[in-house]
């Protein structure tokens, strides 16, 4: 990714506070290639112009308050705008699908389970923020692992809206950030299920140009799920 600088092996990541493991606010939401100059105001793929997540046209004073609200009250990023099913953003006004709520304490086997069941519905994004929120309050010890899983969720996002060089990567380190839990396989999480998962999406994106179906391309988190 060049010009990109990386923080705490992420590209983009914020901090625990941020929008971190995604890469989806580099995404250009015209053409949904990674962008590799995200400061630019236009996608250096297509030429669209491009902010942070793609700003849409201005909006008259009567959505000024909408606007406001897309920042949380320390300033994060939390952005308004309707999403659909893969999170990408939609015109505000239109119907979108609810992201998952921020925060929400989880014991792992119940994080696992949510994310599981946002993976087959073919949410994979929401699954990723369920896994965040696991990452987030996971200890020192089990953050590469949940890192890894967010990881997986959002390079399954990627090759589901059609972006194959975001989800090779992302894939590629989710892959990456499991594999030192194989010999544990902590919560039940099937590790070496996983790894060849994603190496089998990888070469499968690889060698394509359109999307994948999301939920039928989702993986199994667990040996028993």
């Amino acid at each position: 990714m060049d010009g990109t600088e990386e923080t705490n092996d992420r590209p983009g990541e914020t901090g625990a506070g941020g929008d971190p493991a995604c890469w989806l606010h580099l995404v250009c939401d015209a053409c949904g290639r990674v962008r590799e100059r995200p400061d630019s105001e236009v996608c250096e793929h297509c030429g669209a112009g491009t902010g942070s997540e793609a700003e849409p046209p201005p909006v008259a004073a009567s959505d000024s308050a909408s606007r406001r609200r897309d920042r949380d009250e320390q300033g994060r990023a939390r952005n308004a705008r309707p999403r659909d099913g893969l999170g990408r953003p939609l015109p505000y006004g239109t119907p979108g699908v609810a992201r998952q709520p921020e925060g929400v304490p989880r014991m792992p086997a119940q994080a696992l389970a949510e994310a599981q069941r946002l993976l087959d519905d073919g949410k994979p994004f929401h699954a990723h923020e369920v896994l965040e929120d696991a990452w987030k309050a996971a200890p020192e010890a089990e953050r590469q692992l949940w890192r890894g899983l967010a990881q997986l969720a959002v390079g399954l996002t990627h090759a589901a809206r059609g972006n194959a060089s975001g989800a090779v990567a992302l894939l590629d380190r989710g892959a990456a950030a499991i594999a030192p839990y194989a010999d544990t396989a902590p919560y039940g999480i099937d590790i070496a299920g996983l790894t060849l998962w994603a190496r089998e999406l990888t070469g499968r994106v690889s060698g394509e140009t359109g999307p994948v179906p999301a939920a039928g391309t989702a993986p199994r988190l667990g040996t028993a799920g």
